[in-house]
């Protein structure tokens, strides 16, 4: 049975970091890209960063690039988020996510950027 399960999310204020975790289950992570989604209250989710299965190769969404780092634990079959310099605007759910036959999703954890 296919699981992903979030954690690492809390209240940071701004400049701050965090670092999300993905533990997944039933599959192995290698072989699939992962991604990590947010949604802020009142907007669509959106995708901010990827790690594909192929050479590791990462991307970002223009508003985290610098900040973000995805990557992944194969042994521990664990995705991260590392986030660091956080702002206000980073505040929202985050969710794990990957399509294998079909789209699986976490619970999501949330994130809130706040002095």
């Amino acid at each position: 049975q296919v699981r992903l399960v979030e954690s690492g999310g809390g209240l940071v204020q701004p400049g701050g970091s965090l670092r999300l975790s993905c533990a997944a289950s039933g599959f192995t992570i290698s072989r699939y890209t992962m991604n990590w989604y947010r949604q802020a209250p009142g907007k669509e989710r959106e995708l901010v960063a990827a790690i594909l299965s192929t050479g590791d190769s990462t991307n970002y969404a223009d508003s985290v690039k610098g900040r973000f780092t995805i990557s992944r634990d194969n042994v521990k079959n664990t995705v991260y988020l590392q986030m660091n310099s956080l702002k206000p605007e980073d505040t929202a759910v985050y969710y794990c996510n990957s399509l294998i036959w079909r789209e699986y999703w976490g619970q999501g954890t949330q994130v809130t950027v706040s002095s």
